[in-house]
């Protein structure tokens, strides 16, 4: 048994509230006076209070009914899991998971489908794991991402990776990327040039698209017009805009290039602007991870306020809820 949220355990001294006020006198005291009380000597009338349980089954059915609830908001978990084989979804009736599988002497083992952030998802939910559980994780090559930071779980992992049939290569269409040019009639040709040899480099991997005004798509806004300024609405990732100096500054609008000469006519200096350009704005390629194993690199897992109570908390919970419920309404009734 382990918590996720330990912290909500020092709410356990609420119990005395419902132990405080059932413990409390409910009827008031009466005094009566006796017609030959005053044949007696004069005494100061003493009284003594007497504490007395009421309602204990109702009482029994709050206490429960807080111990619940302050184990479930601290996330108390069972675990019941033994060892588990994660299958990514192309592999589920394949012969190579089947060869790993029985490799690893997990035959017996439970069987379920990979989630898409498997180390995320793993770090959250362990805990539902017992302590001497093992996970195998089958995936393609595709999906074995290499996480920025080795994973640190409390169960050791077995990481298999299949290797990627080889395809054919495939001729990609070209990627269409969104250029919004704000220049003088005189000089958009000369934008229009620039763009037209940038689709040709990368062998044509990509079709530059120039408009007048930007969308959700814009990528670069060209603003060759030094006298004037850009609305506030414009916002792109990058701006290239006529200025007195070269420089590169940030603003809420986006990151901005700076030059005195645009557009450039040197085939060195286009060609370096281009490099410095796709440079910027390439996506990562993605690194495969490749087969190995983890060991458990902690006792029990970590805490996370991402971990969520089991299920059979909440049914308890709100049976008990009902119960509370019903049990006051009965005394009420009496």
């Amino acid at each position: 048994m382990t918590s996720m949220q330990p912290l909500w355990w020092f709410a356990l001294p609420l119990l005395l509230l419902p132990v405080w006020w059932h413990m409390r006198k409910r009827e008031r005291t009466r005094t009566d006076f006796l017609a030959t009380a005053r044949f007696l000597p004069a005494a100061l009338p003493q009284q003594q209070r007497v504490l007395r349980w009421s309602d204990v089954p109702l009482l029994l059915a709050r206490l429960a009914l807080l111990v619940v609830l302050i184990a479930w908001l601290a996330v108390l978990a069972m675990p019941w899991k033994g060892d588990t084989v994660f299958i990514a979804a192309a592999l589920e009736r394949s012969a190579w998971a089947e060869q790993q599988i029985a490799a690893a002497g997990m035959g017996s083992a439970a069987r379920q489908p990979l989630p898409d952030d498997a180390w995320n998802w793993l770090a959250r939910n362990e805990h539902e794991w017992r302590p001497e559980a093992r996970f195998l994780i089958l995936a393609p090559e595709a999906a074995a991402a290499m996480p920025a930071l080795p994973p640190r779980l409390a169960h050791s992992i077995d990481l298999r990776v299949a290797a990627a049939p080889a395809a054919a290569p495939k001729v990609a269409a070209p990627r269409e990327r969104q250029v919004v040019v704000v220049t003088s009639a005189d000089r958009l040709p000369r934008w229009q040039a620039l763009f037209a040899a940038f689709s040709t480099a990368a062998d044509g991997a990509h079709r530059y698209v120039l408009s007048d005004a930007p969308s959700a798509s814009t990528e670069l806004i060209v603003w060759d017009k030094p006298d004037t300024q850009p609305p506030p609405s414009w916002q792109a990732k990058l701006w290239w805009r006529t200025a007195a100096a070269t420089g590169q500054t940030q603003s809420p609008q986006g990151l901005t290039w700076t030059a005195p000469q645009w557009p450039l006519q040197e085939v060195d200096a286009a060609r370096a602007l281009y490099e410095r350009w796709q440079a910027a704005t390439a996506r990562p390629a993605p690194h495969p991870l490749p087969a190995q194993q983890f060991r458990a690199e902690r006792t029990k897992p970590l805490p996370t306020p991402l971990a969520r109570s089991p299920e059979w908390l909440a049914i308890a919970l709100l049976a008990l809820f009902a119960i509370e419920r019903t049990l006051t309404h009965v005394r009420r009734r009496s």
